[in-house]
Order: structure tokens, then sequence, then C-alpha cells
């Protein structure tokens, strides 16, 4: 009877933990559904791109005679190595630019009062209802006007600066004590010393999941860098392994091949930044 009892006694825990909850099953089995679902064609990717000619309609998901020879075939060409390069500077440059400009303009419109600051900020905002398809003609009367056409400065400058951008920045500001900043004023530090040195370092979180969301949605970019570039060398990788998809006469093993390659660099942010993006994904919805 103690024996059984003890057992009877564990089960109640447990069950009252939650683990025996069918809701709980259900939703996990969802989730793991939705999740199988979602990374299934990301596995046949990598295994298209194990396979010869003879093996891409075959829908095996491990291949009979896996082979590196599409990789090879891949990197050998210089003009993926330039296409990668190209996407790499450019994201890694407007990334730049929005951590800092971003930055710098949600702090004046938190901790700065002066006469239209909301005006601004509202005029700010009301750029994220604009489609980007909207955008386009007028960047590429600007890019023609100035020049710009069919260079690394003309791909770049739409998304220098991000309303986005501003608008997560400035809510994060506003979180900062203006205690600090009396503080450092106080101490002899100018406005854009307080800024670098006391306000930034207070808003990493923000700071790490601005940098990550500009860098991602920089390297996958397609349409403005498809318009505005007519030279191959300025292709960034999608626009890159578009014009490839072509030009190999639908070799699906070399198609697949240069997408997973241009996968890897996104996989590898996610995976070791996903804290980050999971954070960052939190506060924005918190702050909004």
């Amino acid at each position: 009877m103690p024996a059984l009892a003890k057992s009877f006694l564990a089960k109640s825990v447990l069950a009252k933990s939650g683990r025996f909850q069918p809701g709980r099953i259900a939703i996990w089995l969802l989730l793991l559904a939705g999740g199988v679902l979602m990374i299934t064609p990301l596995l046949f990717m990598f295994s298209t791109s194990l396979k010869d000619a003879s093996e891409v309609y075959d829908l095996r998901l491990v291949p009979a005679h896996p082979t590196l020879d599409n990789y090879v075939t891949v990197l050998s060409d210089g003009r993926f190595l330039r296409w990668f390069g190209n996407s790499l500077g450019i994201a890694t440059a407007v990334t730049l630019s929005n951590v800092f400009f971003d930055s710098l303009v949600g702090y004046t419109l938190a901790k700065f009062q002066f006469r239209g600051r909301y005006i601004v900020f509202l005029a700010i905002l009301s750029t994220l209802m604009i489609p980007t398809e909207m955008l386009v003609i007028p960047w590429y009367v600007m890019a023609r006007n100035f020049g710009w056409l069919d260079t690394y400065w003309g791909i770049m400058f739409p998304g220098m600066m991000t309303a986005f951008g501003t608008f997560l920045m400035k809510q994060f500001f506003e979180t900062v004590p203006d205690d600090f900043l009396e503080a450092a004023r106080v101490d002899g530090l100018n406005e854009f010393a307080i800024f670098w040195r006391i306000a930034m370092p207070l808003v990493t979180p923000a700071l790490s999941a601005l940098a990550i969301f500009t860098f991602l949605s920089n390297w996958t970019a397609f349409i403005w860098p498809l318009i505005v570039t007519t030279s191959k060398e300025l292709y960034t990788l999608p626009v890159g392994l578009s014009s490839f998809a072509v030009e190999s006469q639908i070799q699906w093993e070399l198609i697949m091949t240069g997408a997973a390659l241009a996968t890897l660099p996104t996989l590898t942010v996610f995976l070791v930044l996903q804290r980050y993006i999971v954070r960052g994904v939190v506060m924005a919805g918190l702050k909004g």
C-alpha cells in the first residue's frame, strides 16, 4: 500500500505540473508539424545540391550517390564569389548605417524637446504605410538624376536609414533615465558624447535586434538591386542567382547549390544570434 500510495501521489504531482495535459501535447504536436512543414523545402534544397543531374527529380531526401561536384562547379565560377562579396559588403554597410543614423534620430526625437518634434515623428512613421513597390519609381528617378544607376551607392541609398529602425530606437531611448544624461552633462560631456558613451550602451539589445533584422533583409533583397544594376559585376547574390539559373539552362542541381550557399550566412546568423532575434521581436512588440 505505501508503494501504491507513493505511485499515485507521483502521478498526481505530474498531472498537476502539466506533463500529461492533452492540450499541451496537442500544441506541441501542431508546432512539430509546422516545423517539419517549414524545414522540408530547406532540406530538399540541400539534398538536391548533393545530387547529380540524373537524380534531380528523385524525391528521396537522402541522395543515392551524394557528390560535392556541384559545389566545386559553383565555387569555381568567379562570378558567384563576386556576387557573394557584393551582398556581404552592401548588407554590412547598410546595417552599420542603420545602427548609427536610426539611433541618432531616435535619440534626438526621444530626448530633445523642440517645436515640430511630433510632426517629424509622425511623418517618419507614415512612410511605413507606403509599400516598397510604390517607392521604386521615385528611387529610380532620384538615382538617375544623381548618376547613381549601376553603382554600389545606388543599391544602398534607399536603405541607409529606415522608419522602422528610427521608431524602434526612439521607443527604447525613451526608457533611458534622464538623470543619467543630466549627470553626464554636469560632468562636461557634449551631447554627442552623451549619446555615444552613455545612451547607446544602455540600449544594446535593441541595437542587436536592429542590426540582425537589417542585415538579413538586405542580404535577401532582390527587387531594387535587380532594377538599379545592369552590370553583372555589381549583382548581389539573389540577383546573380536568378541570372545564373537562366544561364544554367535550368540545371536545378547547380541552382540549388547556389541557393544553399546563399542560405548558409543567414542560417549561421540565426543559429548564433537566435536569442537576440527572439528578444528583439518580443521587445519590439512590447515597446510598440
